[in-house]
């Protein structure tokens, strides 16, 4: 799970991004125990309440869930949430751009279509 902190974005939005990322991945799965705060700002050599507002962005977001004196936990259907949500930004911030770019630039659905499937990774 070792990922470089950087200075674009605010750090405890990198922590719940890297934990959301390993949602994602499936490396951490539903009811799995979350990393602590503890065990994350000694990992990130980052302070706890930086760590704590990350946790707390994923609470916000349902995507994990606390139980009081054991920890946290990834909530059911919280790999499923992220990947429509993705889905859905992934549509916004790269298909749709490319789609009006082709567009613009003459190129047809086919042709397209034949590029994305000559780069499809296995």
């Amino acid at each position: 799970m070792k990922v470089h902190l950087d200075d674009n974005q605010p750090i405890f939005q990198q922590i719940a991004r890297i934990l959301m990322d390993e949602i994602v991945k499936g490396h951490l799965e539903e009811e799995e125990r979350v990393p602590s705060e503890n065990e994350l700002s000694r990992f990130y050599n980052i302070n706890r309440a930086t760590v704590r507002n990350g946790l707390q962005f994923l609470l916000d977001a349902g995507l994990i869930y606390k139980q009081r004196g054991i920890g946290m936990f990834v909530k059911k259907g919280a790999r499923e949430k992220l990947l429509v949500t993705r889905r859905k930004q992934f549509e916004q911030d790269y298909l749709q751009p490319m789609l009006e770019e082709a567009k613009k630039i003459g190129i047809t659905s086919k042709q397209l279509a034949e590029m994305i499937k000559r780069g499809e990774v296995s």
